[in-house]
């Protein structure tokens, strides 16, 4: 009779857990997955300079002495997941009078559903609705299986900015949500994956327009990075790039084409498209 409390208090010990992990981390470093002509591979953001890196951003690897202008290059989808994980109902402000989850709710997307900043999110055919959903993105660092929640975070490489887009309609009324949230175009991802910062503490927003339509800090999570990834790596081994969008705070609105959707997370940057 009592598990519940247990399992809630062992959440509850995740932003603490992390702040420790936090005090180990070094200073900020900012990565990112870019194109330039024929080339394609990672780099560190160095100013408005773009520095290569040779090997595997998620394994070894080196920096180089080649360096690319930032403005002169495509970004890309930050990371190449296996799979992409995604949390329901992980802010009270979202969850409105449901009660708070006892464990976190977790479901998939498809990598096939990512977009990076600067591509379009296209408006299904036969939905009536599709929304914005602004949330923080951990970034799997190495391979995860059983972690337990004191050490989740040494499995963390970062985190991005995410959208997870939503057809409420197919949402409601589908039995499975693989549609809802995993069409095409349906995870808007980046633009930069981010170390070294305080991720169970950074303000995310969502504009539309410029509009601000949600406005929230990471701490208001009700189970923090910690806590998830030691949860889901209980059930699903987690690779090295794998993604897990941590839910979205507040209210969220249509969107219709035309529109120009920003979610910007504190320290990472801004991820930006358009909708058609």
């Amino acid at each position: 009779m009592r598990r519940p409390f247990i399992i809630l208090v062992l959440f509850g010990l995740s932003s603490l857990l992390h702040h420790q992990a936090f005090a180990a981390e070094s200073e900020m470093t900012k990565y990112v997955r870019f194109r330039a002509g024929d080339c394609v591979a990672y780099g560190i953001v160095d100013g408005e300079q773009v520095r290569v890196v040779d090997g595997d951003l998620f394994g070894s690897w080196e920096t180089t002495d080649k360096t690319y202008p930032l403005g002169e290059v495509t970004l890309l989808v930050p990371a190449r997941p296996t799979k992409v994980l995604a949390v329901a109902g992980n802010y009270k402000s979202h969850l409105g009078d449901q009660p708070a989850r006892v464990r976190p709710e977790i479901f998939l997307k498809p990598p096939s559903c990512l977009i990076a900043t600067g591509e379009e999110i296209v408006l299904p055919e036969g939905s009536e609705r599709v929304d914005h959903e602004a949330e923080l993105v951990i970034v799997i660092g190495k391979r995860a299986k059983d972690v337990p929640l004191e050490k989740a975070m040494d499995y963390v490489f970062g985190v991005t900015c995410g959208n997870d887009v939503s057809a409420r309609d197919w949402q409601r009324n589908d039995v499975q949500w693989w549609r809802a949230k995993g069409s095409d175009t349906f995870g808007p991802c980046g633009p930069f994956i981010v170390s070294g910062i305080d991720y169970d503490d950074l303000l995310l927003q969502a504009r539309v327009n410029g509009e601000v339509k949600q406005s929230e800090r990471t701490s208001r999570m009700e189970h923090g990075v910690a806590a998830l990834v030691s949860w889901a790596s209980r059930h699903m081994t987690l690779e090295p790039g794998d993604l897990i969008y941590t839910g979205t705070p507040g209210t969220t609105t249509p969107l219709k084409p035309g529109d120009v959707v920003e979610i910007e997370l504190e320290g990472v940057g801004v991820l930006r498209n358009t909708v058609k």
